[in-house]
Parts: C-alpha cells; structure tokens; sequence
C-alpha cells in the first residue's frame, strides 16, 4: 500500500493511530508501529519526565517509526518539544494551535511535522506554515473538537481540493470499508483514535475500554463549546453538564463545573459517572477489545475486501 504518506513516514500501511490522552502510551504506540502502521505517543497526558520515559520505552519497544502528538495549548510544551528534539523523535503531530510556532524549529531538527485541523481555512494555513502533511478531523471525533461542525464526509473532498501536501482523514474511522470511503473522497492515510482504545495496549482505564464497546448510537455527544467542544460519553457529569445549561450557567460556571483533571478521573482512573469519557461517535460500531496488532491487520483485510467489492459494483 505505498503512497505519499507511508513513503513519508516509512510504514506499510497507511493506518496512523491517534495521540489521545489518557490512552496512547508507548505500548500501544509501538504495538501499532510493529503491525506496520504509525502509532502515536499522546503528550497531552504527560508530564515531562513521563513523555521522556514512554519516548525510551518505545524505542526500546520497536525498531520502526512512531511519532509524539503535542498539543500545543499546553505550559509546558517548550519542555516537552526540547525532550522530542533530544530523544531523537523523527515524526511530530501537532494540534490545538498555531503550527507557525514551532514548525521551522521542528523541521531544522530533521523532523518530520504534521498538524491537525477541522475546517480547510486552517488546513491552508498550516500548509502554509510549512508543515509535511494534514490531519482533516471532522466532526465526528472523540476528545476536543472543531467549532464549524464539518463532518469527514464533507471536511476531505474540501481540503483535498485545495491542498497540494499530503491529506489524513479522521473522524468516524474504525473499520476498513471507512478508510477504502475517505480515500476514494482524496485523503491519503487515515488517522484513527477511537478503535484503538478499545485495544489491549491502551493506558486508558479497563471500566472506559468497556464502556466503548458498550455505546450505543447516540451515547456520544459534542458539549461544552463555550469552553473548548469536546465529544464525550453520556454519563452523571454529562448530565451535570446539561443541567448546568438549563439553569443558564455562564462560561465561568461551565469551567468550575469541569475543573481540573476530569479527563483523567474518568478515562484513566475509571471513574465512570464524575468522569469526563471522551469518544468517538463511531464508539457504537465498535463491539470488542483486540490486541492493537489484530486490529491493524483488521482493518487491512477489511480494506482489501471492500476494494473488492467495490470494484464489482455498477451504476
């Protein structure tokens, strides 16, 4: 399967595997880059010293490529860019910011950049900052989301049309008919987040991983705008949440409401109704819980067949 994205990052398939918090450690990260897609080390759970252990780790873990997501709206980001640069990390995804920032800094240091958008305003600007590839995430997502509400569906064929450097589509993608769909609409690779949760290797809490396999069409729902969007899991706090609304809360009331660290309690340490359960909305077509390697290969087989089929159909 060799194209502009796995000739750019030197992987067999073009399976890019999401930096989520609370989930993407170094296990799963290299588990994924072993079965021949690019798994992700997901910074925007780490402290420094943490991100630096799961870097070794996973070098130590596989001989292939895998990358470091940076969200960039974090403190300490200057630290944790300076540990990647050190530790030699050769592929960066970035998002929640302004790629212009540390792009060049990134590229003089021989590494690979690539930014996440939601809308083709942000996917031309960060072309422009120079960055190697896009990341068109559409509305459908997990965790922190874009304000226009486009979904993938409509997000690819736009940016596609525009962009000149290689595209990813996330959003939506969990099995390999989606990811043959995204690349028919022009995207090169997909990036995938929600499946891979409910993977072995993830760090995420056991309680969160059943949870996911347990959701139901419409158990997600995009919150909290005023703030920054976010698609969680329906549960206490997000019935907290709503409730907050009815009674008119101010943007300030919505922060205390949140306060800190409600993603960890809920997706890392398990807490299943305080905590705030951030997924996909295609957690409802997700039934199981596989070693990350077994849905790499999944998602292939799925793809191939459903090349297959395609080819068979008539208008």
């Amino acid at each position: 399967m060799k194209n502009r994205i796995t000739s750019l990052f030197k992987i067999e398939y073009p399976i890019i595997q999401g930096g989520m918090i609370w989930a993407s450690g170094w296990k799963l990260a290299s588990a994924v880059s072993n079965a021949g897609g690019l798994g992700i080390i997901g910074a925007g759970s780490m402290y420094p010293d943490i991100l630096r252990e799961h870097i070794i780790k996973c070098q130590q873990a596989t001989s292939k490529p895998f990358a470091v997501n940076v969200p960039m709206l974090y403190p300490n980001v200057e630290q944790i860019i300076k540990i990647i640069v050190e530790l030699g990390v050769k592929i960066v995804f970035t998002s929640a910011g302004n790629p212009k920032i540390w792009t060049n800094h990134l590229k003089e240091n021989s590494i690979t950049v690539v930014h996440v958008v939601s809308s083709l305003k942000f996917a031309l600007k960060s072309e422009e900052a120079g960055v190697d590839a896009i990341v068109a995430e559409g509305f459908e997502a997990g965790g922190h989301n874009g304000r226009n509400e486009s979904t993938t569906l409509t997000l690819i064929p736009a940016v596609k049309e525009k962009l000149n450097i290689p595209l990813i589509a996330a959003g939506g993608i969990a099995t390999g008919k989606a990811i043959l769909a995204v690349m028919i609409l022009g995207a090169d690779a997909v990036q995938i987040g929600s499946r891979f949760v409910a993977s072995e290797e993830a760090s995420s809490h056991h309680l969160f991983k059943e949870r996911v396999v347990a959701a139901q069409e419409g158990d997600t729902q995009l919150t909290l705008k005023e703030l920054a969007p976010v698609r969680l899991l329906k549960n206490k706090f997000y019935d907290d949440v709503q409730q907050a609304y009815k009674d008119c809360a101010t943007p300030e009331e919505l922060k205390n409401l949140l306060g800190r660290a409600r993603a960890k309690r809920g997706m890392f340490e398990g807490d299943m109704e305080e905590g705030e359960l951030e997924i996909g909305q295609v957690a409802a077509i997700i039934h199981n819980i596989m070693p990350a390697a077994d849905i790499v290969k999944e998602l292939v087989n799925e793809f191939k067949a459903a090349k297959k089929e395609a080819s068979n159909l008539c208008f």
